[in-house]
């Protein structure tokens, strides 16, 4: 396994403009990582997604680190989905020029058209199918992520892999999500862990409903419980665990640390960094 670093987790310097995706590469290395993926690439004003995309990849070649992903959010549960459709494959047009080969997609967000996951489920199918038969002329792999509450849950994942039945699709297996639908990681991870393709090592404390009076800096999970992230290793997500289930299953790819904690990022990153180290 190769540990890399998401972009989203450089949000509180880039958000104060002490990095940009560009030179978060460079600091990506620096704290010692493989590699960097990528989310929704956000170019300064006057260069295209496209353009930015071939900087980024110059600087990873530069640096001599590897671009592990990119990934964007997406409503594929929509009666008329073409023109996302559309934008996806786009999307994967970056992904090609920075030279990713895995390719992450949201598929559903609310029941604003459908009002149950099953029922939008022959919908985000077709839409999948669409996406990844073209991602596969690239080279590229597209996956999904338990992510956004509805597909969530790891047997909607499982049921949502298996019903597009199309080996260029998988998932994004992101330990810490399973905690927003109340779920066990551990149990959660070994039942999607042969359908990776990229893992996401996240970390949260949590406090339950009947704590909420105290829930400041946190968020809430579908059950009503809250989170906020932290420092991987320094919270409740059995990380060693669920890397051992995923070895297990034979996952031999990029593990990304997506920090979402308060603590000073570069800090977090350093420390998640070495204990996902001792342990891979």
């Amino acid at each position: 396994m190769k540990i890399g670093v998401s972009s989203y987790s450089f949000s509180q310097y880039i958000k104060s403009g002490k990095l940009t995706q560009l030179t978060a590469v460079a600091k990506a290395k620096e704290l010692g990582f493989d590699a960097i993926e990528f989310t929704e690439l956000m170019p300064p004003e006057g260069v295209s997604q496209a353009e930015y995309a071939k900087q980024i990849k110059a600087e990873a070649n530069k640096c001599s680190i590897e671009i592990s992903a990119y990934l964007v959010g997406a409503n594929l549960a929509q009666k008329d989905n073409s023109a996302e459709i559309e934008r996806l494959k786009t999307s994967l047009d970056v992904a090609n020029a920075l030279g990713a080969k895995l390719f992450r997609h949201d598929v559903m967000y609310g029941y604003d058209v459908f009002r149950s996951f099953d029922q939008a489920l022959p919908t985000l199918v077709a839409a999948i199918r669409e996406v990844t038969e073209y991602a596969q002329t690239l080279g590229i792999q597209t996956m999904t992520e338990n992510h956004g509450y509805i597909c969530q849950d790891s047997d909607r994942v499982e049921r949502l892999v298996n019903a597009v039945n199309h080996p260029n699709f998988g998932t994004l297996v992101d330990m810490g999500n399973f905690l927003c639908t109340d779920e066990d990681s551990a149990r959660a991870v070994s039942k999607v862990a042969n359908l990776a393709f990229l893992v996401h090592a996240k970390d949260f404390v949590k406090i339950s409903f009947a704590d909420r009076k105290n829930d400041e800096g946190y968020f809430e999970t579908r059950g009503c419980n809250c989170l906020k992230g932290t420092t991987v290793g320094q919270g409740i997500v059995p990380v060693a665990q669920c890397l051992a289930i995923l070895k297990r299953a034979g996952f031999d790819g990029f593990v990304d640390v997506e920090f979402e904690g308060t603590e000073d990022c570069a800090t977090a990153l350093s420390e998640g960094l070495a204990f996902l180290r001792t342990i891979i």
